[in-house]
């Protein structure tokens, strides 16, 4: 039986993922969610949604998942910075991904696509950024380059197959349910906690709650204009010494110090060893040489007027978002040990 207005979620025990099913089913709109590993029911114990598997590696199983759908949230894809293969494991998967999920919904007749891009995708050189200034143009992380190409194919796909499609461009989620491994973001909130972050690294990160960013797809899906992107951020950046200082106050039981400056060339050295251990281990360096050559000082500021004039887009403050992310990971450390 055909639901009226059913929605698909992919990616749906992700952090964005997850709160966006629960905001939807909050606003009554019935919920198909899709996952890579069916089997992991946690994420939607107490929820009235349908599980489905399917993958953006394999199109059927997207076509599959896409039957009687009228809005698809794109969510899933590859979200981390580092691998030991990048080309393959990050570029292509998200590029093949994402040709794959335009297809896979044009097919199934779905209406309109809430494509989830980021930050990665906009152009930095001229602050504070805006949707206007197109594409970013350092291609120094494959990342980077897969979310920008990846954004500017999902347009070209959904004009060629005559499909809605808007772009939302999130900056460092964190904050509220969890669920797995913590987020490329959310972790660097956990490492000030736990005392990994020792030096300086003059990297700034745009914080925003997981659960605004959630809204902002919704918004997008219902108010967004066809073919326009969104970016679902906070005006102002904050550096990890600024992360730190709301740490040590908000828990000034945990002694946790301040990052040390040092020199930079000590710094790449740092990160040199740093990648040297992560390709015996296989896990991604806590920093390396090309995050230090990309972000250290790049001020990630934005102009959000498009987004809160045209869908109503109100993230609370980045301070806010920050201490609420922090007090959850302390209440809940030993869940996502």
């Amino acid at each position: 039986m055909t639901q009226k207005n059913l929605a698909l979620v992919s990616g749906a025990n992700g952090h964005l993922g997850n709160n966006l099913v629960r905001l939807l089913i909050s606003k009554g709109i019935p919920v198909r969610a899709s996952v890579r590993n069916i089997k992991n029911k946690e994420p939607f114990v107490g929820l009235d949604c349908e599980v489905v598997q399917s993958d953006i590696t394999d199109k059927q199983s997207l076509i599959n998942a896409l039957q009687g759908v009228e809005t698809f949230y794109a969510v899933g894809a590859v979200f981390k910075l580092w691998a030991k293969d990048p080309q393959k494991d990050i570029y292509d998967a998200n590029l093949s991904g994402t040709k794959n999920l335009v297809e896979a919904a044009a097919e199934a007749g779905v209406k309109r696509i809430v494509y989830v891009s980021s930050i990665a995708a906009l152009n930095y050189t001229i602050l504070p950024t805006k949707e206007s200034y197109g594409q970013n143009p350092d291609r120094r992380d494959m990342y980077y380059n897969s979310k920008n190409d990846g954004e500017a194919l999902a347009f070209a796909l959904a004009k060629k197959h005559n499909i809605e499609l808007v772009a939302v461009l999130p900056s460092a989620m964190i904050g509220s349910e969890a669920f797995g491994s913590l987020n490329v973001s959310y972790n660097i909130i956990n490492l000030i906690l736990k005392k990994e972050i020792p030096v300086e690294t003059k990297i700034t990160l745009n914080w925003v709650d997981v659960k605004d960013v959630a809204e902002g797809c919704y918004l997008a899906a219902t108010r967004g204009v066809n073919g326009e992107r969104y970016i679902l951020a906070n005006e102002k950046c904050t550096s990890i010494k600024q992360t730190t200082q709301i740490a040590q106050s908000l828990f000034p039981e945990l002694n946790i110090k301040m990052p040390v400056a040092v020199p930079k060339p000590l710094l790449f050295f740092v990160a040199w060893l740093m990648e040297i251990g992560s390709k015996i281990s296989g896990k991604a360096p806590v920093l390396s040489r090309k995050d230090i050559a990309m972000f250290s000082g790049l001020q990630q500021d934005f102009d959000i007027s498009k987004a809160k004039k045209e869908l109503g887009f109100k993230p609370k403050d980045s301070i806010s978002a920050v201490k609420e992310a922090m007090l959850y990971l302390k209440e809940n450390q030993n869940r996502l040990a």
